[in-house]
């Protein structure tokens, strides 16, 4: 799953406006237009092969999202939800970027949006559960658990699928 695709059904799962969208993207310290976030969420041109497999073909309509501008947003997202949070005196900065390569993406994905929704473990099982994956406590630890850490799990993409999945069950049904 790329980053347009998650930033994509993230929205939708939310029901996130494009003038909200601006602002999170503001808030998480990147400067985009209307037209720019169209652009990251327009869907890709797909070619059909000879062998009738689909590939996304390059297209200059749509922007490609990084790693960094995803982190950006989400940063942005828990700010939006929750509000600046000032630093105690004394107490060290904590790191607002943890994606380190793609392959953390789902990880820090799963972590800033349980920050942003004020989820709880037995909030995130049961969004699992609603679509049919049940983890384990210890699964979820596991995935929301610092990379390097002794028991730390890689989150596959079918996780964050269901997760968005999950998300916009919860959400857009309680309207």
């Amino acid at each position: 799953m790329d980053n347009n695709d998650i930033l994509i059904r993230l929205r939708y799962a939310m029901d996130i406006k494009d003038s909200d969208m601006i602002e999170i993207f503001k808030l998480g310290g990147i400067t985009i237009t209307k037209e720019g976030v169209r652009r990251l969420l327009a869907k890709p041109q797909t070619d059909l092969s000879a062998s009738g497999d689909q590939k996304a073909v390059a297209d200059k309509n749509r922007d490609i999202c990084n790693d960094f501008t995803l982190e950006s947003f989400l940063n942005g997202y828990i700010i939006f939800k929750r509000g600046k949070q000032e630093s105690k005196p004394g107490e060290p900065e904590k790191p607002l970027f943890m994606v380190k390569d793609h392959r953390s993406v789902n990880n820090v994905l799963l972590k800033k949006v349980k920050i942003a929704l004020s989820l709880t473990g037995d909030d995130m099982l049961a969004i699992f559960n609603s679509v049919g994956i049940n983890l384990s406590n210890g699964e979820l630890s596991a995935l929301l658990r610092r990379e390097g850490q002794r028991n730390y799990k890689e989150c596959q993409d079918r996780y964050i699928r269901n997760f968005l999945k999950g998300l916009a069950i919860k959400y857009r049904s309680d309207q």
